[in-house]
């Protein structure tokens, strides 16, 4: 999920903020934790020719990864002396400020600077912009959605009658009203704004806490983000065989605590719920660390508490380690932290969740129906995943981000489960295929070759794409990933038979994953700003492509080609 948005109140001292004329204090909401990316120029789609969209051979590729560093007073002297220099790249103008939140680095010295803006001091949301600089300070461009800088403006909009008409999308506000400029629009337009909080309960028992931006001069509802992010499935199953794990002695028992991996834990909440106003809960169910005498766990039937605590301990670890050993990434905040898993939770609930606000995973036990408890590996790698977005692109969980935001959580899901190589869970290219049962109706919740297959799922980009829900628009995304690993047609892979179509007739030869997953990745987390959409994402793919292989290199041109086999132009 995306972690609620910080006031100056709650903003903790760290944080840089640059501005045309000197380093201040930072007051503006921001992601602690979001890290920073670099870019080239933009590439147009005149630049792919025709046998460049040839299809490329299979390639395993090892990717030189960056690393996270705090920002540096000096290093952001430059940063800012670029953006005056490039003002009108990164549409500044007079009044704003810009907030420096992390940098990463690449092996040769280049540095990406995610930045955050404030004007005439309020927020800019969607505003974010990455600046790209060589290790001696040279300009190489940046990235934002930004169309337009903002414009000094009066609310029309009283904040009584914005909160009538927030109130209206649903829910109970929270918290007063707060003016903004809402820029995380399909226009990329910055429109002056009164921002809440809303709560509620779903149907199924999720929590909801969604902010709303109502536009202060017409009154309409430019933005709901919901903040609290899970896989729209009704469960996971339970088993994944006999799995190693790291455990912790304390006195006379085990605990399920991993030392190795941040202290990550997994506890019982005891089919109890949180009970929560806005972003600050005041009862939380438990997460009662699991305990054991002899040090092994579960009995691989629901009878035994601890079997769905194996579970959730195991797909966490698998997505530690793919983080770190794949992609270089030291836990979900990047900072070697572990985070907590709550097992049981709810009575009936056939869902799960990442919430930012306690940095855990939290797993119902299903309805048991049409579902089993959701404890499954690919659910693991996708909640988890949200974390990683939420510190890093920030993709907003609305429109065609937010079905970038849930591709990239399916897309890392299945990367965890074909590196697990799990013999009772193999690799493979479809979304909650173990936790289904056959009450549900199919045999997976989501289909990566063909997107459609569960009925409702875009398998191409059209002018609709922004209007679905970001779990039937990611279909876009998660089949350009499919066909960019394995390529397009018939193939049974692990015994999975897929058959995957391409927009425009073409055959696409896949890179493999490994190559895949490193460039989607780099994108996420080096060019991807929070209203990113799908031509953007394609933008982004092709200079991670660049960076990592080359701009003539076999990866490249089939990411080209697979963006245009799902209709991404």
């Amino acid at each position: 999920m995306k972690p609620r948005t910080k006031w100056a109140t709650a903003i903790s001292g760290g944080v840089l903020v640059v501005s045309a004329s000197a380093l201040v204090p930072a007051a503006f909401p921001h992601h602690p934790s979001r890290s920073l990316t670099w870019t080239a120029q933009p590439a147009s789609s005149s630049e792919i020719t025709a046998a460049q969209r040839a299809s490329a051979a299979p390639a395993t590729v090892t990717a030189s990864l960056p690393r996270l560093q705090p920002p540096d007073p000096k290093a952001f002297a430059r940063t800012l002396a670029g953006i005056r220099a490039h003002s009108s790249e990164v549409r500044d103008d007079h009044g704003q400020k810009f907030h420096a939140t992390t940098v990463s680095v690449d092996p040769d010295g280049t540095s990406h600077t995610h930045l955050t803006r404030t004007f005439n001091g309020l927020p800019v949301l969607g505003g974010d912009v990455i600046v790209h600089q060589a290790p001696n300070g040279r300009w190489r461009g940046s990235s934002l959605t930004l169309t337009s800088p903002p414009v000094k403006t009066s609310p029309a909009l009283s904040s009584s009658k914005a909160q009538s008409k927030a109130a209206a999308t649903g829910g109970t506000i929270r918290g007063g009203a707060h003016l903004v400029y809402e820029a995380r629009t399909p226009d990329g337009r910055p429109r002056l704004a009164w921002r809440f909080l809303t709560t509620a309960m779903r149907p199924d028992g999720t929590p909801s806490r969604a902010y709303v931006t109502v536009d202060a001069r017409t009154g309409g509802i430019l933005m709901r983000e919901e903040t609290i992010q899970t896989d729209a499935a009704d469960g996971r199953s339970l088993y994944s065989g006999k799995v190693p794990l790291r455990t912790t002695r304390s006195g006379g028992v085990f605990r399920l605590s991993d030392p190795a991996r941040g202290n990550t834990y997994t506890g019982d909440a005891r089919n109890d719920t949180d009970q929560c106003l806005g972003q600050f809960c005041f009862h939380r169910a438990p997460a009662a660390v699991f305990t054991d005498p002899d040090d092994h766990w579960g009995d691989g039937t629901t009878g035994d508490r601890a079997t769905a605590a194996v579970d959730a301990q195991y797909g966490t670890d698998m997505t530690w380690d793919f983080y770190k050993n794949v992609l270089g990434r030291s836990g979900i905040a990047g900072n070697g932290k572990g985070s907590f898993n709550r097992v049981h939770y709810g009575t009936g609930y056939a869902n799960a969740f990442w919430d930012d606000s306690c940095f855990c995973m939290t797993y119902g036990d299903g309805d048991g129906k049409q579902t089993g408890p959701m404890v499954g590996l690919d659910v693991a790698g996708h909640e988890m995943t949200h974390g990683v977005t939420s510190r890093t692109a920030s993709l907003t969980y609305s429109g065609e981000s937010g079905g970038l935001n849930e591709a990239t959580s399916d897309i890392i899901g299945t990367a965890v489960e074909w590196y697990a190589r799990n013999p009772h869970d193999p690799g493979d290219y479809l979304i909650g295929e173990k936790v289904v049962r056959p009450g549900f109706g199919r045999p997976a919740l989501r289909y990566m070759d063909r997107p459609s297959k569960d009925g409702r799922s875009a398998d191409y980009w059209s002018s609709k794409t922004a209007g679905l829900d970001p779990h039937l628009s990611s279909g876009v995304a998660n089949h350009f990933f499919y066909l960019l690993a394995e390529g397009s047609g018939p193939k049974t892979i692990n015994g999975v038979h897929y058959d995957s179509p391409t927009y425009d007739h073409s055959t696409i030869t896949g890179i493999g994953r490994d190559a895949a997953v490193k460039i989607w990745y780099r994108a996420l987390t080096t060019y991807m700003t929070s209203n990113t959409d799908y031509a953007a994402a394609r933008t982004a793919t092709l200079h991670a492509a660049k960076d990592l292989y080359g701009a003539r290199s076999k990866p490249y041109t089939t990411v080209a080609a697979s963006w245009a086999a799902v209709n991404v132009h």
